[in-house]
């Protein structure tokens, strides 16, 4: 057990290391708030070594510890309407079994997008913001993609440390 909560505190540092190195990476597109979504790199990671609710654990502190550490309350309304409902997404479709890693990073990659911009709608009042719709599903599947080859090359090494004898 003490193994466990050990990789679940390594895994919420490494994605708050993540956030953190995005911030660094200046990144415009003409989107306001397109990033590569390295954080869902450890959430992906931790949903398929640790299960969904290490994952959801995982996902969440790391939301609320970022926005406070490096961006603000709305900072977190975003990350959190995104993360909410990319992890609701990616634990869904993980019980389908045909679906791959890679899927299930697409996913979530997409979803994330889906759930900031339904909020910035919201906060903003303002419906002409689908427009960014197309180029965020874009960079959500391409990222997703990515995130999704990267994770499914770790998954297997994080499984060997984590249920081996070690």
């Amino acid at each position: 057990m003490s193994k466990k909560v050990a990789m679940a505190g390594m895994f919420t540092a490494l994605a708050m290391i993540f956030s953190y190195v995005e911030v660094l990476i200046p990144i415009n597109l003409g989107i306001p708030g397109m990033k590569l979504g390295l954080a869902n790199l450890v959430v992906v990671v931790t949903l398929y070594t640790m299960g969904v609710p290490m994952a959801f654990v995982v996902s969440m502190i790391r939301i609320m510890l970022v926005s406070m550490t490096f961006g603000s309350f709305s900072a977190m309304l975003y990350s959190m309407a995104g993360g909410l409902l990319s992890f609701c997404g990616m634990a869904l479709l993980k019980k389908i079994p045909n679906f791959s890693v890679i899927g299930v990073s697409l996913l979530g990659g997409v979803l994330h997008n889906t759930g900031q911009l339904l909020v910035a709608m919201a906060v903003v009042e303002n419906i002409n913001l689908i427009a960014y719709l197309p180029p965020l599903m874009i960079a959500g599947m391409v990222t997703g993609i990515l995130i999704g080859i990267v994770s499914a090359q770790v998954i297997p090494r994080i499984k060997r440390v984590l249920y081996s004898g070690a």
